[in-house]
């Protein structure tokens, strides 16, 4: 991994241009953060019910998500020529998410940052960020 993401501080600007990808060490950096995520999905009791939502085979999850967060980041937007168009509560309006699902999803998340070495300031403003697409996935 990139030593860059541990340089960013309090004063560190995320979310304009491509300046949370850089922080976050490039697109490599992004494909190991996604596969520390699922990683533990498949190890973290709480992720139990959202690792049931997904196939056996996670290769497909990982490749969208990995894709996604890299435009979502501010780098190269290829999940639309890849997969279609972005429409996440669309995507997820299938699956019985609720508040457990999503507080699971985020811890994922939560564990892969902290794995991968990702700064505290980052990783704050990421688990706010997301947030708010994890909500508008809950159904009830």
């Amino acid at each position: 991994m990139n030593d860059e993401r541990h340089e960013t501080s309090d004063a560190m600007v995320f979310g304009v241009g491509d300046s949370t990808l850089r922080a976050m060490g490039g697109e490599a950096a992004v494909r190991e953060l996604v596969e520390r995520f699922y990683d533990a999905m498949e190890r973290l009791p709480e992720a139990r019910g959202i690792r049931a939502l997904h196939p056996d085979d996670l290769d497909e999850s990982r490749d969208k998500l990995t894709t996604f967060l890299i435009g979502w980041m501010g780098g190269p937007s290829r999940y639309r020529e890849r997969f279609g168009p972005i429409a996440i509560p669309a995507a997820h309006r299938h699956l019985d998410i609720g508040p457990e699902e999503r507080d699971a999803w985020l811890s994922c998340m939560a564990t892969a940052l902290d794995e991968v070495g990702a700064a505290d300031d980052l990783k704050r403003y990421l688990l706010t960020q997301l947030r708010h697409p994890a909500e508008m996935c809950r159904r009830r």
